[in-house]
């Protein structure tokens, strides 16, 4: 065991510091389960269950429909739909062609959309019936050949499918009038006329591009991450490797996470087509309808956001919902309040841990072990075959145990680099490095701590507040369910702490109790100067808050006031 490595001693004895990694392509797990577990359901979606078997063979039909339309190996297919078997298929579909995988946001306005597919030359999408409009009105102006549009319905049982025009109605959505020809198409009916004979378009596993993942835009515009097939089964075999006691075949995992977003990607779909279980499709994050899909078809699995958890042990009617069968949730995106762990694992019983990552990692680099000793606060030990140091942002120098600095990780699942963007990928990749643009320190038993990313860290009168510091405070306060920290513009200290909180249903707190609050707890520099308590905080679709968004508000906000000022 190497010295630089103190995490490896930390690891439960179940855990291994180095593992194997099968030399497959990503399409290999699902052939795996489909032929040991045919006939176990691999996707629920209110109420209709798709076998192993069932979604290998649609799968194949999507990759003939896709072949015979021109699609070949390396050409980029996207997909804008939510967590619905039709994305699955299309996901598997595509990668048996020899296709790159551009997971697309549905929620993306005209001009989002519109770089994404121009950036990633993606001639193929697939996408929501509901987004016709949009994705016509931006068609001419990117190099989109074919679209073919899927309907909620298309995968429901019968008579909910009977059903679904009379509940769209009365959610005031009306169903686009599509002028389908030949390059306007339905998904259901390029499904049915396509074989279904095997299809599998060799790849090299460890060159060719599985996945290009556009980073979230928190930070500036949107990137496409390259991720090869072995950096997505690396990153699914080590996710294996930390849930080592659940068993193929037997489990049952909530998607509620996204598949558009890598976390969601990685932990529920590719872990859970690995592992042979049921994936329960959740389209869109709704606290009633997790919270009864829990309590009727007992999941095992919960991979989540802080959010998730959040909206869980706040809802009204909790205590109506058996919630015992969960064992495992790995919690990633944002900082995991303690409160918000102690409380789910009361109402559950299971282990609630939280973990590391970012989409230049397929994401997942550390995790607390879930059933070994986990610290609150840290984001726990590196994954197998993850090495991490933490360096000195300015000379690249390793700085000693304890001490904050850059976290730069390397391993099995770090990207091949950014698609068409050489100066952003040596900027970022320097000597097989990652640097992740996040500020922490690790302790000498190898637990990794982030105190906030490089560049949200608020400098007031030559003092350094990593924002996630001061949340943290402001979450243990009882009236307090969410909190966002920024810097903003001040005269005498350069910058000053804001807060924006978001209260407890049916709580209050005045400013004054917020400070007397934080002062116990902070130092004088570190607590905030100025509250703001709006109804939400601006989140991306995992549930990570939107700082930018936060300060572009206010900058407006600022703007306007020196307007009327002058005026």
């Amino acid at each position: 065991m190497s010295v630089a490595k103190p995490w490896i001693a930390s690891y439960p004895s179940e855990t291994s510091a180095s593992l194997e990694y099968p030399r497959v392509s990503l399409t290999h797990f699902l052939v795996e389960s489909a032929k040991n577990y045919p006939e176990n359901p691999a996707l629920y979606f209110m109420g209709k269950r798709i076998t192993y078997s069932q979604l290998l063979t649609l799968s194949y039909q999507c990759a003939n429909a896709l072949i015979s339309r021109g699609v070949k190996k390396g050409d980029r297919v996207a997909i804008m739909l939510p967590n619905l078997p039709q994305t699955v298929i299309a996901y598997y579909g595509a990668l048996f062609a020899g296709a790159v995988v551009v997971m697309t946001n549905p929620l993306y306005t005209e001009r989002e959309l519109v770089h994404q597919i121009n950036d990633s030359g993606a001639e193929t999408l697939i996408a929501l019936d509901l987004l016709y409009n949009r994705v016509m009105s931006v068609k001419a102006s990117t190099p989109l050949k074919h679209v073919i549009f899927t309907s909620i319905s298309d995968f429901l049982p019968i008579v909910k499918k009977w059903a679904y025009p009379l509940v769209q109605r009365k959610q005031g959505q009306k169903p686009p009038a599509i002028a389908y020809d030949n390059t306007i198409e339905p998904f259901l009916s390029i499904l049915k006329e396509s074989a279904t004979n095997p299809v599998n378009v060799e790849v090299d596993p460890e060159e060719d591009l599985a996945l290009l993942q556009y980073t979230g835009g928190t930070t500036g515009v949107a990137k496409g991450v390259m991720l090869t097939h072995m950096n997505l089964v690396a990153n699914t075999v080590q996710c294996g490797e930390i849930l080592y006691k659940m068993k193929p075949g037997q489990e049952r995992i909530i998607g509620a996470l996204p598949f558009f977003h890598v976390y969601g990607l990685t932990t529920v779909m590719n872990k859970g087509i690995k592992l042979g279980a049921e994936i329960i499709l959740i389209p869109r994050f709704d606290v009633k309808q997790i919270l009864e899909s829990i309590h009727k078809l007992k999941p095992t699995m919960f991979p989540g956001a802080p959010t998730m958890y959040i909206g869980l042990i706040n809802h009204p009617d909790l205590p109506k919902y058996d919630l015992s069968s969960i064992e495992a949730c790995v919690s990633g995106s944002a900082p995991l309040p303690l409160e918000v762990q102690q409380r789910f694992e009361e109402i559950t019983k299971g282990k609630l841990v939280e973990g590391y990552g970012l989409t230049e990692a397929s994401p997942v680099t550390h995790s607390n072990p879930l059933w070994g000793k986990r610290i609150s606060g840290s984001i726990g030990l590196p994954w197998p075959d993850t090495d991490c140091k933490v360096v000195d942002p300015a000379t690249g120098e390793e700085l000693p145990q304890g001490e904050v600095g850059e976290l730069v990780v390397s391993g099995p699942q770090v990207m091949r680099g950014y698609w068409n963007r050489p100066e952003d990928t040596a900027a970022t990749l320097k000597d097989g490095w990652l640097l992740t643009g996040d500020m922490g320190y690790m302790d000498e038993k190898g637990y990794f701590y982030i105190v906030d990313r490089k560049k949200d860290m608020i400098i007031a009168g030559g003092y350094n507040i990593y924002p996630r510091e001061v949340e943290e405070v402001l979450f243990e306060h009882p009236a307090v369910q969410e909190a966002a920290i920024i810097g903003v513009p001040d005269p005498y200290r350069g910058e000053t702490v804001k807060a924006f909180v978001i209260l407890k249903k049916g709580q209050s707190v005045t400013e004054e109790e917020l400070n007397q609050h934080c002062r116990k707890r902070l130092a004088s520099y570190k607590v905030p100067r100025l509250y703001e308590f709006p109804e939400e905080l601006p989140k991306t679709m995992v549930g990570k808050v939107l700082r930018r968004k936060l300060l572009e508000e206010e900058k407006l906000r600022r703007e306007a006031e020196q307007d009327t000022k002058l005026g």
